[in-house]
């Protein structure tokens, strides 16, 4: 069964109240439309993701945030922390995204200056870390970054709200990481014709956006509307490409420079290129782009993670292309 996370809009897109406004309408529409749960950014420049996560939390009952968690802004004990304390106050179960970090300038100006590889072999024990005190084990680490001696966390993790775990695993590294601490890699699918580039494990979860509708004529003029041409925008990811050393990051930007902007097939780079969004995104028919779905669901893709949904119209028409790659796969609607 295709699990979907949406995404939580950025806290630069609207000011103080209007945001959080915001964030409430978005959290109750994706809880009305099932699903699982909706993805906290973290960086220099946004508000606290475990904030946003607290407001979801109050204004629905079974929405399940995925909070985005870099070693770089917390210790792991105050993660777990975090997580049995939510579990505790509210019953509920949440879902950490581990990022190691892709703005090498953000990570510089907070003193840390630790090559990429390095950064997950950090990760690796920070998150061995978080996992072993939500176990409820008394923990001790010897490790080079976090050296803990015989902690024990309280409140208590309730076995059933231990949290899932994703990983950022485009680079082998990333990858290799994740699976190594049972973690759910998330990579941003290639095109279509390069397939092959996902190594098995690869696949399991995809960050994508999905813009469709009934025809492609449709789908396109929405799309073009949506996200226009912007130079200044092409600009600033070009600048910010040269600043990150994300593996996925100088991946998808070599493939929009190839393919300039044009669209190959339901694959289109141009909201990334004009430095709107930061992953690719299928747009034409609900037949059309579930059919591109499926493919990546053939190599093992389990979870979808979708850009960020405006409003109930765009909801229904994602629902729409999901339900057509359920039937699909099984003659039945997709259970959401």
């Amino acid at each position: 069964m295709v699990r979907l996370y949406g995404t939580c809009p950025p806290s630069s897109a609207l000011q103080g109240p209007d945001y959080l406004r915001h964030v409430v309408d978005l959290s109750k529409l994706c809880e009305a439309h099932e699903i699982e749960g909706m993805l906290i950014y973290t960086d220099n420049g946004l508000v606290d993701p475990w904030i946003v996560a607290q407001a979801m939390l109050e204004c629905t009952e079974r929405l399940r945030p995925l909070i985005a968690v870099q070693p770089i802004y917390m210790h792991p004990y105050t993660v777990a922390k975090k997580v049995a304390t939510f579990a505790h106050l509210f019953r509920r179960r949440i879902a950490l995204n581990l990022v190691a970090g892709g703005f090498v300038k953000d990570l510089a100006t907070l003193g840390d200056n630790t090559p990429h590889d390095e950064r997950y072999a950090r990760l690796g024990e920070y998150v061995r870390i978080i996992i072993s005190l939500l176990n409820d084990k008394v923990t001790t680490s010897n490790g080079p970054t976090y050296p803990m001696a015989r902690v024990l966390l309280t409140p208590q993790m309730p076995t059933d709200l231990r949290p899932e775990i994703f990983m950022s695993g485009s680079s082998d590294a990333g990858t290799a990481t994740a699976l190594s601490v049972g973690a759910t890699p998330v990579t941003y699918p290639p095109p279509p014709g390069e397939l092959a580039k996902l190594a098995p494990g690869m696949a399991r979860g995809l960050r994508i956006g999905v813009l469709a509708r009934a025809d492609a004529d449709t789908a396109w003029t929405e799309a073009t509307a949506r996200f226009p041409c912007d130079r200044v925008g092409q600009e600033l990811h070009k600048r910010a490409m040269n600043i990150s050393d994300s593996v996925w990051h100088k991946q998808i930007s070599a493939i929009a420079a190839q393919s300039a902007d044009q669209a190959i097939g339901c694959y289109w780079l141009e909201p990334m290129r004009n430095y709107k969004t930061f992953c690719p995104y299928l747009v034409g028919s609900y037949d059309a782009v579930a059919t591109e779905l499926k493919k990546y669901i053939v190599l093992g893709a389990d979870t979808f993670i979708l850009d960020v949904l405006r409003d109930a119209a765009d909801f229904a028409h994602v629902m729409e292309v999901f339900d057509r790659v359920g039937k699909a796969a099984d003659g039945r609607a997709r259970t959401r």
